[in-house]
């Protein structure tokens, strides 16, 4: 398992962080705040410092505008989908796609007779 520190994946606020980024293309720590502060406030030195974090390891890129910087995602999110699909594959199917297409097959399996086993059980299907 990899340390946490080494993960390619951002913790959940650089990631929210970064998806309003991608939402607006790019902004100031004033834009990317006023994204993020509906679901979630944050302090402006906050934000600052995440974006800070972000543009270190590389995911986000900044450039200087007057007294300010303008922050924009270096990583698309489909690319960042893709790594947290490897990251999770990793981790809980021995890197294996065919590993997890099978056990999705089975959990379908098991929801769909799911209703079959409550009723036969005494209890109401309609409770799914």
């Amino acid at each position: 398992m990899r340390k946490a520190s080494t993960r390619a994946i951002p913790p959940p606020l650089e990631l929210l962080c970064l998806s309003a980024l991608w939402s607006r293309g790019q902004g100031s720590v004033k834009d990317v705040r006023e994204l993020v502060g509906a679901s979630r406030p944050l302090a402006y030195t906050t934000v600052m410092t995440v974006l800070d974090r972000l543009a270190r390891r590389g995911i986000v890129t900044r450039r200087k505008a007057g007294r300010a910087f303008v922050y924009a995602a270096a990583v698309s999110r489909d690319a960042m989908r893709r790594l947290a699909l490897q990251e999770f594959l990793d981790s809980y199917f021995e890197s294996s796609q065919h590993e997890l297409l099978q056990f999705l097959r089975d959990e379908s399996r098991a929801e769909a007779s799911a209703p079959a086993a409550m009723a036969a059980n005494g209890l109401d299907p309609a409770l799914l």
